[in-house]
């Protein structure tokens, strides 16, 4: 069957018996409009099931309320958990998100991207650290409001979301020496991205501090499996450590399971383990990971409300650090 057609405002206001601009008042909020006019456009429009073009109407203001949002590794669960708060928020300010996957290191991105500014998106939201600076810079250049959520790009307009990423290991140092650890290390992906070298960074750097030397394994993609490879590469040493940060939680996941599986290695007995995202696995009984909390909530509350602001007034350009909260379970002695 051929597809029924959008039904117009024109035909609505046929319908009703009243004037084209009496249908766009009865649906524009605010608007002066008599109670008997607004009665019989309403049924009209229910009557051929009319809905209001919002995209028109938003693109006569120079505005779609289409906002981007650039993702890569969405299927990790700080990512999905991430894109379900940001779309909440948006969908709670009457917004629409278009997803836009970055994992392909591809053209695909940048014409994807290309396609939504033709769409007219108001906005785009780049949720890791992952995605090439080329793309922060078209989005200004095409005159976005633009958030950035823990990455480092130094442009001047957008909205730069971090978390204190290399505080938070200087307290996983202290945490392991008061636990009895001497010999640390930190366990990382090869993404390389801002985040996960802060923490990396960071947690040499406290060692140091202390006296004590790191050592630094890095491997594959930031996920489970790479957890695995790094505690095969770290626990066949011939001096183990007996403390180890992982860069994210899906790392310290495949890194625990390795350790007490294959190498039958007590936690946290013989082996202290801390984590970072405080992903629903982490509180699992079969980790009950010691980890840091990302302010989820708060991350997407800020960038929504920044990019929404309806002062009438450009909002100020500024930066944004939220200091993660530590969780402590029992992967750590003395927690």
């Amino acid at each position: 069957m051929p597809q029924k057609p959008f039904v117009s405002a024109q035909e609505v206001a046929e319908r009703a018996g009243v004037s084209r601009s009496a249908v766009s008042r009865t649906f524009t909020p605010g608007a002066s409009v008599s109670s008997e006019t607004r009665r019989r456009v309403v049924e009209a429009a229910e009557a051929l099931g009319y809905h209001v073009n919002h995209l028109a109407r938003g693109l006569m203001r120079n505005e779609s309320g289409i906002v981007c949002l650039i993702v890569s590794e969405m299927s990790t669960p700080y990512r999905a958990n991430l894109i379900r708060a940001m779309t909440q928020q948006l969908q709670n300010a009457g917004k629409i998100a278009m997803l836009i996957n970055t994992d392909r290191s591809d053209g695909s991105v940048d014409l994807a991207l290309r396609q939504a500014i033709r769409y007219r998106a108001d906005a785009s939201i780049i949720l890791s650290g992952m995605p090439d600076r080329s793309i922060t810079q078209l989005c200004l250049k095409n005159g976005q409001r633009l958030v950035l959520i823990n990455r480092d790009d130094d442009q001047q307009g957008p909205l730069r979301i971090n978390l204190d990423d290399a505080e938070a290991a200087g307290r996983v140092v202290t945490a392991f020496i008061r636990a009895g650890c001497q010999r640390l290390a930190f366990a990382n992906s090869q993404a390389g991205t801002p985040s996960l070298m802060a923490r990396e960074h960071g947690f040499v750097a406290a060692a140091k501090a202390m006296g004590l030397p790191v050592l630094v394994e890095r491997h594959g993609p930031t996920n489970y499996e790479s957890g695995r490879v790094l505690a095969q590469r770290l626990l066949t040493l011939g001096e183990r450590p007996d403390a180890v940060f992982c860069a994210t939680d899906l790392l310290a996941c495949g890194f625990m399971d390795a350790a007490r599986h294959q190498f039958r290695v007590s936690i946290p007995d013989q082996l202290c383990v801390a984590g970072f995202d405080d992903i629903e696995q982490a509180s699992w009984s079969s980790y009950d990971l010691t980890t840091f909390a990302q302010p989820v909530e708060m991350i997407a509350r800020e960038a929504v409300a920044w990019l929404v602001n309806e002062s009438g007034q450009e909002p100020v350009h500024h930066s944004v650090r939220f200091r993660p909260d530590l969780v402590w379970r029992s992967s750590v002695r003395g927690g």
